[in-house]
């Protein structure tokens, strides 16, 4: 079993090496109970799975000398770079990254440092155990986070509000970047959005076809603008008008 995760890049020539190595040095091994594997058992009656992993970075158009350090990521065994000639946005990335992905199961990984790969086990864990094929990182479920600004957080429940009342769900945490799916799911979605659509898009469309998404609780380290964060309130109005075009046309 493989995981493909996906990772976005713009203008991250700080913070790409850096993610790569973490997202490289996790080591998902996990304890399920499911004959399916034909492992071992073990004394309490598990068996230990290894989940292989690739890295698939989409590189956005960037112009701040991240596009001089891809080919030494590319170099690496488990690592495939692929670029866009001009700033398409997430959403266009995202998508290539998942047209080029040779995983049972992807995950999107931001490229900036506010997402803990050590993560990866618990997000995986449901999806082995067949409970879910969609699976959400909540940064509101108890888990360990640097504080964010008060506006960003109001912000981000007034939009997943808008979501749950939309689709009828009870997510915590719609515009997490966490958001794992199996490659049956992926198929399905024929996402178009290029920005800051893609996450009202994906969530739309998946919970539009009936899968309920799974939520695990996972760390963040948010970033500040000067470190190079990109979300303003305008794109909370597009998220607003993607949940909605999506929730009433497709």
């Amino acid at each position: 079993m493989k995981l493909s995760v996906l990772i976005p890049c713009y203008n991250e020539i700080e913070t790409i090496r850096e993610i790569v190595g973490r997202v490289r040095a996790v080591d998902i091994r996990l304890r399920v109970r499911d004959g399916k594997f034909k492992l071992p058992l073990l004394p309490d009656g598990t068996v230990e799975l290894t989940v292989d992993k690739e890295v698939v970075i989409v590189d956005d158009g960037s112009t701040d000398g991240t596009r001089d350090v891809l080919p030494e990521l590319a170099a690496l065994p488990d690592v495939f770079v692929y670029y866009h000639e001009r700033n398409m946005g997430k959403g266009a990335a995202v998508r290539t990254a998942i047209e080029k992905a040779a995983g049972d199961i992807m995950l999107v990984q931001d490229a900036d440092l506010e997402y803990d790969p050590r993560d990866y086990p618990a997000l995986l864990q449901p999806i082995i155990e067949g409970r879910s094929q969609v699976v959400y990182g909540s940064r509101f479920l108890g888990g360990p986070r640097k504080t964010m600004f008060f506006s960003h957080m109001l912000g981000n429940q007034a939009l997943t509000l808008f979501t749950n009342i939309l689709f009828d769900t009870i997510l915590s945490d719609m515009e997490t970047c966490y958001k794992m799916f199996t490659r049956a799911v992926a198929e399905q979605l024929r996402l178009k959005s290029h920005g800051w659509g893609f996450d009202p898009e994906i969530t739309a469309k998946i919970l539009k076809r009936g899968y309920r998404i799974y939520e695990v609780p996972i760390s963040y380290n948010g970033r500040e603008y000067n470190e190079g964060k990109k979300i303003s309130w305008r794109d909370g109005l597009t998220v607003m008008w993607t949940l909605l075009k999506y929730r009433l046309i497709e």
